[in-house]
């Protein structure tokens, strides 16, 4: 099962959904990993409350860059009412695969930038990151059953 996981990730890096520049953007934020090198730059294109058009570009490693497709899928035609109810456990679940801690910040960059840019539509600072804690311990639990 996780290989299967492993080439789910590998397709989405290797072909990511939603890669590119969007015309006419209502919000754009690029965000960035400084411990990595990941960095993306995250496009919306919203109307009527729903989030029509989403893309983004970048570069970074696989579950980065994977994780950025995933997100943008599951974003791209919602109200814009789920687009900021999106929680970063909804992304880890998403990625199905197991996360550890020196890795739980390239999965979360796009989410980061998500929330970023929705602040940005708000005309608002950067909003916080909506989490119920689970994504760290999720990800500090595995780290020690691997230890």
């Amino acid at each position: 099962m996780d290989d299967l996981y492993r080439d789910y990730i590998l397709e989405h890096y290797r072909r990511p959904h939603n890669f590119g520049v969007i015309e006419d953007p209502s919000a754009s934020i690029e965000g960035s990993n400084p411990l990595c090198g990941d960095r993306i730059t995250l496009q919306l294109g919203v109307r009527d409350g729903v989030l029509e058009r989403v893309g983004f570009t970048g570069r970074g490693c696989a579950i980065s860059l994977a994780s950025a497709s995933l997100l943008t899928d599951e974003i791209k035609g919602k109200p814009m009412t789920d687009v900021e109810a999106f929680r970063a456990d909804d992304l880890l679940d998403l990625l199905g695969i197991e996360i550890s801690p020196a890795r739980l910040k390239c999965a979360m960059l796009s989410h980061e930038t998500l929330r970023e840019a929705l602040a940005e539509l708000d005309g608002a600072g950067p909003a916080p990151a909506k989490t119920d804690g689970k994504a760290e311990a999720k990800a500090e639990a595995r780290a020690e059953a691997q230890a």
